[in-house]
Formats: C-alpha cells, structure tokens, sequence
C-alpha cells in the first residue's frame, strides 16, 4: 500500500481497549461532555415526548447526534499542490466509451479480457480533515473512495480489435450512505491527535456501528470466477466484470467476519484462496482457507499474535502458508496513552511465520529476521529444506506518514529523496531515507532455523508494487516485474510517483556488480523500462501469451500519465523484449489518476460487448460478436 503508493486500511472492533483508569481516556469523556454541553442547552427548548416506540427513539438520539456532530466539527478540504494534480479525483463516466486512439498495434495473439485497476477516488473532491476542541485528524494519502479503472481488450472475427474504456466506484455500504446525504458523514480516525481519533473512533461506531468507511480501493482479484475489490478495512465487495457494478459483500456464504487482507493468494495445485484478516482487537489475525469455488470456507485458525501487525500480504508455497510479523502496529492503548493509533517502532521486532496449509498456531515455525517493513511480496517457494521469500523490503513505514499528520509535504518530501548509502553496507542509510523499498531475499531453513537475508539490488532505484506471471504463484519463478519510483519527482511533489518499470531475472547475477567480501551472493540482473520524461503509472499487470511456453511470453501492461500534456494512456510492453518501446500505446480520453493495484483477467467477450456499451456501433458490435449477426441478420 507498502512503500510509496501503498493503500493500507485498518478495521477496529467496538471493544473497549483495556484501559478503564486511563487519564486520556477519562479526560475524552469529560472533553466530549464539556464540547455538547452548548448543544444540548439548545435543545432543552424543545419538549421532547418519551411515549414512541423504540425504533422511532432511537433514530430520534442518532439524529441528536449526528447534528451534535455538525455542530462541533467542522469538516475541510486537503489541497493538492500542481505538482500533485493526478492524484486528484475525476467524475464517474455514465457508459463505457471506445478507444480509437492507438499508437502501434496490439499484438494478435495478446488474451483477450479486462485489464482493471484500483485507486482512491474521494467522493467529494478531496480528502477531508476535521477540526474541533478534540484537536485536529485528517485522512491520510492512502485513503478517498474506490473507483476501478478497466480496458476491455475485444476480438473481432478477423483478429482485428476494439478496445473500451469504462470507471465506476466500489460502491459500499458507506459510499451509498454518503452519497444519499451528499455531504462526508464519517470523522477521519487514523491520523491526527490524539483525542480526535478517539471522538472519531466512538461518534463513528454509535452511529453508524464501524469505525471507519469502507473504500475499497486497494486491490482487485479474481477467484471461483467471479472479481472482488478490496481494501483491508473491510470484506471485499463482488464486481461485476462487464458493468463494474458493486454487487454484494462477500462474506464466503457467511463463514468470513472479518476483512482479508488485500493480496489473499491462490494455493497451487488446489486452487484454494488462502487469505489473512487483521483486526485492532484479539484475535489479531486469523488465516482462512476458501475452497476453489468460492462457495465454502474450509478451515480457519487464530494466529495467536500479541500484537496487530498491519500484514498486507500473505504468501503461499506449495506446502505452506508464509506471513509476515513486522513492527508496523495498530494499538488501540497506544492511542489511548495520546500517542498514535499507527506506527512503526523501529526498537520493534520481526519475524516470518511458515504454517502448514491447514495449520494452527501450534504448527508455526517462526524465524526471526532483521526488522523491516515489507507491504508486498514477489512470491514464495520451496526450495529442498528451505523456503524462500522474495518481496520489497524497507527500513521504515511510508504510513500513516507524519506523527499527528503536521508538516505532511516536507516529511515526505524528505523521505522520497534518492537514497545515499553511507559506505561499508547498502543497509546503512540516513533516518530520513529509511523508506527506500527495494527487492530483498529471506531462505528460511526448515530443518536447522537459519535464515539468510539479502539485497537482490542495489540503491539506484526504490521499486515496489511487485508482480510477476500469476501461473507461478507458490512454486519457483525466474522473472519478478514492479515499479520504479521516480526519487527526485517524488520529493519535489512529497507523493511517491513511478516512472518506469523494472523486470528483474532471479537467477542471474548482475554483471556489472563485483562481489564484496562481506556478502554472499552478488545483486541480481536487472532490466528496466523508463517511461517518458514527466509520465508516471501505477497498476501493472502481467499478461500470459496465449499458448506461450516460457514463463515471460507475454507482457506488462500498465496505466500512464504524462504531466506535460495531462494525457493517460495504457501501454503495452513485450516482456521478452522488456527494454524496447511499446509495442502499443493507448491513448484513453479521460484522464486516470494515480492509484494502487491492477489485474488482467482473461475472458471471452465477444457475445458480452454490449453489456460493457449497450449504445456501441452495430457494425463494430457485428464484426466482434458472431452471434450477434445471426440474430439481428
């Protein structure tokens, strides 16, 4: 979410934190007694009669405080600096439209299907923050509404293409509701002061029963054939592929509570999808296993942590279940005390956990490694008696940012800076150029406990994002792909911004690098695809060639924006050919904001095209779908 981009959410129960002789915590109540008080003597000018019925009470005292709540806090805007302009929010389209514009030519044999792409989009223009006698909170940079972005790729009879582009939000529970007020309703309750986050966090839970909104807006995955959006402060919400309509919450028929983190993986071999819920609350994290079709959950173990570490990503081998316990911690006490509700304690420690696939916490083997923060993962395999994880690791949380959320732009601006090693160790750096993500590698030695850790690359370049062909999940891949960020405009902008790709070959050595004496193993081959002076992308995806043999037949896809022109394009990029220009540059007629995650899902759409636009041409719809000639001819 994980470095420069990534989006990580938390989902906090209505439990009590165990803090009941809390100075802080009594001090709130007194506060939130003191700061209605004024209110309340207003309404004492108003008989009020007791003799209705409960439901009708009720929401009579939800609308007392809701108007308590527009009477104490005043809600502002977040203003984005020029530099910052793509992250800003773009209007819902009401029909998908087609793309003419297309530079170059894409490829005959690339699959047929959807390329979709998740982001914040907030619903009101900008990310709020909130004012009041409790201080001050604000959402943070990760946070705005989900709304996908999908390119639907469609074969014509005589091999030709017709290309469409289509957005819609994630459209939750807490979206509807605020959309039907049309003003934001929920109080931001992750950054800002203390005393703020804990009114946020209660006035939130009494009327509206969660924490926080539910925004959907991290990732998207398929599984049993059917496509979910995701964020990790709450369930995922079932898409419809062709129309992007939110149709439900899914809940695994009822055996799910709790929400997955937002990158569950698919078992090889199986096809089961394992997933990892945390919460602020004990059990911190419980693990699922989902049968193959989607329709059962089939096992469900409590890990038994201390500690709510905000765990991103789980990896799968063929064998085990792999998952990361880092210092990155969400602590309700901590909050309480009138500290941050987030943070990551660098005295802290951490440590991978390997379970069997339908373990308990009895059955994991923990390994201790150097502390970290790792949001995302390449993939995890098994390798004789070691099981080996590769993933973008950094020294330090890019979230929730800033203590308190004061002076966002110059902390960040000094985080993003390019990373200057200090000699003797490429893990030596300067406190502010912690949060430097770059390729890493743990083995983890089943039988004697050891671990070896390493840097795959060097520190020319942050990189994140990663992703790599879907068909190797959980068992050895050559290839690993993600995004490069752009230092220099990063910190100019203080927001992390991509400006190219990389393609990473893990059993190559770099040639260009000398092997030290104090390391075991040289840095890895890289290549990289730069993209154009000013352009920027986010939400690559591989693409498997259709019938290709080797694990890189196919290609990277990914939106681009470039800054100069305010133009959004989609490119298409061979990945045997990884360094040459694209082989196709889509040029799409809206603008696409910057976001987090995408995916490419395979499918037939010949006889569906209408259901994406039900107003496109006859002739082009004739020329993609046979069956639509033989009922209209």
């Amino acid at each position: 979410m994980a470095s420069s981009g990534l989006p990580i959410h938390i989902h906090c129960s209505a439990q009590k934190p165990s803090v009941s002789s809390s100075a802080n915590f009594d001090h709130l109540k007194s506060t939130l007694s003191s700061a209605f008080k004024p209110f309340l003597k207003q309404t004492e000018r108003f008989p009020l009669r007791i003799d209705v019925a409960p439901q009708t009470l009720n929401n009579t005292c939800l609308k007392l405080v809701d108007a308590a709540v527009d009477f104490v806090f005043e809600f502002a805007d977040q203003p984005l600096l020029p530099s910052q302009s793509n992250f800003g929010p773009v209007n819902e389209m009401k029909e998908a439209v087609q793309v003419t514009n297309i530079q170059g030519e894409i490829p005959r044999d690339f699959a047929e299907g959807a390329y979709i792409r998740n982001g914040p989009n907030p619903i009101f223009g900008a990310l709020t923050s909130t004012s009041s006698m409790f201080g001050r909170s604000s959402y943070t940079w990760i946070e705005g509404e989900g709304m996908l972005h999908a390119l639907y790729f469609c074969k014509g009879v005589e091999g030709d293409w017709t290309v469409l582009y289509k957005n819609r939000y994630v459209e939750t529970e807490t979206l509807k509701l605020e959309k039907q007020r049309n003003k934001p309703l929920f109080l931001p309750a992750l950054e800002g002061d203390s005393p703020a986050i804990l009114s946020a966090y209660l006035l939130n839970m009494l009327r509206y029963g969660k924490v926080n909104k539910e925004i959907s807006n991290t990732n998207v995955f398929e599984h049993g054939g059917k496509m979910y959006s995701i964020a990790e402060n709450h369930k995922p919400q079932e898409i419809n592929i062709l129309t992007l309509e939110t149709l439900n919450d899914w809940d695994v028929n009822g055996g799910w509570n709790r929400p997955f983190s937002s990158h569950p993986k698919k078992a090889p071999g199986t096809g089961e999808l394992v997933i990892l819920g945390i919460d602020a609350t004990k059990p911190f994290a419980e693990l699922g296993i989902i049968s193959a079709d989607g329709n059962k959950l089939l096992h469900r173990a409590d890990l038994k942590l201390n500690r709510c570490s905000l765990c991103h990503e789980i990896g799968v081998t063929q064998r085990y279940n792999v998952f990361m316990d880092h210092p990155l911690l969400i602590d309700l006490n901590r909050l309480v005390r009138g500290s941050s509700l987030m943070k990551y304690e660098k005295e802290g420690y951490a440590r991978i956990g390997i379970m069997p696939r339908y373990g308990s916490a009895d059955s994991i083997q923990w390994f201790k490694v150097k502390p970290n923060c790792t949001f995302h993962l390449f993939n995890c395999f098994e390798g004789g008696d070691e099981v080996v994880m590769w993933g973008c690791r950094a020294l330090d949380s890019i979230i929730p940012g800033p203590d308190k959320g004061q002076n966002k732009f110059d902390w960040f601006s000094r985080k993003l800076r390019p990373i200057k090693p200090i000699e003797g160790s490429m893990d030596a750096v300067s406190e502010d150029q912690l949060v430097f993500p770059r390729p890493y590698e743990w083995r983890m030695n089943k039988q004697t406990g050891d671990v070896k850790e390493r840097n795959l690359t060097g520190t020319e370049y942050s990189m994140d994002f990663p992703f790599i062909n879907e068909g190797f999940v959980g068992v050895q891949n050559n290839y690993g792909y993600c995004q490069v960020r752009d230092s220099i405009a990063s910190s100019a902008s203080g927001m992390a911004k991509y400006g190219g790709l990389a393609k990473l070959y893990f059993g190559e050595q770099n040639p260009g690098f000398s092997l030290k004496e104090n390391e075991v193993e040289g840095l890895i081959k890289v290549e990289y695809h730069m993209f154009e002076k000013n352009t920027f992308g986010t939400g690559a995806a591989f693409v498997p060639k259709q019938g290709g043999v080797e694990e890189d037949d196919g290609w990277v896809v990914t939106f681009v924006h470039n800054e100069d022109t305010n133009i959004s394009q989609v490119l298409i990029i061979e990945a045997k050919s990884f360094t040459s220009k694209p082989v196709a540059r889509i040029t799409l007629p809206f603008r696409v904001p910057y976001g987090f995650h995408g995916t490419f899902r395979p499918m037939q759409l010949q006889n569906d095209i209408l259901s994406i636009i039900p107003s496109l041409n006859s002739k082009i719809v004739k020329s993609i779908s046979p069956s639509y000639s033989q009922i209209h001819e």
